[in-house]
């Protein structure tokens, strides 16, 4: 008895494995190989597949997803005889799991070695200068080239990225002299800049400044000349409403004559032809006051002044002078 039950687990153990080896589930965006007695015999897609056991064998499993490959730097000489270092990341994906596998043996080397020459071939027929501003244009290039070499492959490029570009270390020194004097330059511009505004903004805000000041005095005169009117209108109409008489015009008339006559220099002096009416007034009504000036009396005893009705008219009389 004890034979036959090692052999039904034997065949037991042969069925279990047969089971496992029929039932094949491939995950979603994956792709498997089917090769029977080594020859292709159909993919696998995603989901639960059933193989014949032992006879059908899988060769690979392909990841259907977008791959991001890194590329070590690579030196690459540029027009003007410059080695540079340029970093590459590839973005690709299988697109046919069967050319992928019998077409290329390696489609990662085989990607990372076409995207080195490639790139030397772009970057050789550039210079420096254009080589570190034409990314987007290398990029465009390089991923033409290998998108239409990859396509036999099953592989499509969707994109290549230079994650950076460096130049000798002489010329980071001089690129970094270079960008150092072009900022002082940029600094000193709008330092003058700054300043011109400043200096633009003061003088308007000085011609504002001198604008409201002289509209200000202006105002200033008008209010004054127009205090100074009603001052006089004011003092006219108390004059006209005291109604003042003769005497008090001539005592008036008589207090201006010495701030009329001040000054040693003055050897001319004007009398409006009004004082001769003010003084005779002035005489009638404080008498006799006796010849004014030496020989210039009249009949009442006032001043010789001649008074004319017809107009405002002025005499000319000459100072004595001191001696």
């Amino acid at each position: 008895m004890e034979p036959v039950i090692i052999v039904l687990i034997i065949l037991v153990v042969l069925v279990f494995i047969a089971l496992i080896k029929t039932i094949q589930v491939i995950p979603q965006a994956s792709a498997a190989i089917v090769e029977r007695f080594g020859r292709y015999t159909r993919t696998l897609n995603a989901g639960l597949n059933i193989v014949v056991p032992f006879i059908d064998t899988i060769r690979n499993r392909i990841d259907l997803r977008e791959q991001v490959v890194p590329f070590p730097p690579q030196p690459v000489i540029t027009q003007d005889n410059l080695v540079v270092n340029i970093d590459t990341v590839i973005y690709y994906q299988v697109t046919d799991a069967r050319a992928a596998t019998y077409e290329v043996a390696s489609y990662i080397q085989a990607i990372e070695q076409l995207t080195v020459t490639t790139l030397r071939n772009i970057i050789g027929g550039m210079d420096l200068e254009r080589t570190l501003t034409s990314r987007e244009e290398i990029n465009a290039a390089l991923r033409g080239v290998l998108d239409e070499a990859t396509g036999k492959w099953g592989i499509r490029v969707n994109r290549v990225e230079l994650k950076a570009i460096e130049p000798p270390t002489s010329i980071q020194d001089s690129m970094e002299k270079q960008m150092r004097a072009d900022r002082d330059k940029r600094a000193a511009i709008l330092t003058a800049e700054g300043t011109r505004q400043a200096a633009i903004l003061t003088a308007e805000g000085e011609k504002q400044s001198q604008i409201l000041r002289a509209e200000g005095e202006a105002k200033a005169a008008a209010l004054r000349a127009e205090g100074e009117a009603q001052a006089v209108r004011t003092v006219f109409e108390a004059i006209h409403a005291g109604d003042p008489d003769q005497k008090l015009l001539s005592y008036q008339y008589l207090q201006m004559l010495p701030k009329i006559a001040e000054g040693d220099a003055n050897k001319l002096w004007i009398v409006p032809s009004e004082i001769g009416d003010a003084l005779k007034g002035l005489s009638g009504a404080m008498g006799n006051f006796g010849p004014l000036g030496g020989n210039g009396g009249n009949g009442n005893g006032g001043a010789t002044l001649p008074a004319q009705n017809n107009g405002p008219a002025t005499e000319r009389r000459e100072k004595p002078s001191i001696d």
